[in-house]
């Protein structure tokens, strides 16, 4: 059974993340989606909040699991006995960084493979932190990521205007 992770922040989950996974379970049995719980950052969404909004959005992808974690990706890998991550690039500035990571996560487990795919050309200028600013001057974002993830971004952020 080939399991991969794709690993993430996913504050919010946009159509770009939407796209890499789709393509990337796809090409495994079973994609686990591991919502990284960084406690050096401060993210719009708890962990609990990021994992609810991945489970709607892939209910009907049946070979997905939504998993939050925090810690080092090789380790929480090795526990969900992943052999790949899966990594999406928007441009070649994410590249510099996701080798070097790949590179230093081979380093730390031999056995897992990096994986990289080319966000779709209609999402590659798309990240969660432009999500977040167009959101906070209550720009239109639901080109960017899907209905029940604006109505949440909209409601958070009214919620700390008032």
């Amino acid at each position: 059974m080939l399991r991969a992770v794709y690993p993430g922040s996913f504050d919010p989950v946009t159509y770009g993340h939407l796209d890499i996974i789709e393509r990337s379970a796809k090409l495994v049995d079973e994609l686990i989606i591991g919502v990284l719980n960084n406690k050096a950052k401060t993210p719009l969404f708890s962990a609990e909040e990021r994992v609810r909004m991945l489970k709607e959005v892939t209910k009907g992808m049946p070979n997905v699991t939504i998993i939050p974690f925090d810690g080092l990706l090789v380790e929480f890998a090795r526990r969900m006995e992943a052999t790949m991550v899966v990594r999406g690039l928007r441009a070649i500035t994410d590249f510099e960084y996701e080798l070097q990571m790949s590179q230093t996560n081979h380093k730390l487990e031999p056995e897992i493979e990096t994986v990289f795919l080319t966000t779709g050309l209609d999402y590659s200028y798309l990240s969660s932190t432009t999500v977040k600013e167009v959101a906070a001057f209550g720009g239109d974002i639901s080109q960017f990521v899907p209905d029940l993830v604006a109505d949440t971004i909209r409601e958070k952020m009214n919620r700390r205007r008032v």
